[in-house]
Formats: C-alpha cells, structure tokens, sequence
C-alpha cells in the first residue's frame, strides 16, 4: 500500500523495500541508527517502529 511500512516474510511485496534480517536485535538496530528513515527517505514514527518490532517478534516464536 501506498505510504505505508511493514513487514513482509515473502518477500515479494511490490513497492520499495529494505531489508532487515529476521531478528529482533538486527531490528532495534535499524530504530537505534534510524536506519529505515534513510532507506525510505521519510521520518518513521516511534509508532510505526514500536508496530515492526512487535510483529516481528511474534515471527521469531
């Protein structure tokens, strides 16, 4: 969808993408660095992030 950021396991999503390993460290990583700021060119909100690491820690289990 158009403007918005999440996960996708597959991978095959269309749109512009980053890449995060599966990990929730490599993830509070990105939030430390602000990593997906620079990769979209667009200030992510804490919510947005907060919302990436909750799913992505679902994933893990």
């Amino acid at each position: 969808k158009e403007g918005e950021i999440f996960l996708d396991p597959s991978g095959r999503a269309n749109g512009r993408g980053a890449y995060i390993c599966k990990d929730s460290e490599c993830l509070k990583k990105a939030i430390k660095t602000k990593a997906l700021n620079r990769a979209f060119k667009v200030e992510v909100s804490d919510e947005v992030y907060e919302k990436l690491l909750t799913e992505l820690e679902a994933y893990d289990k």
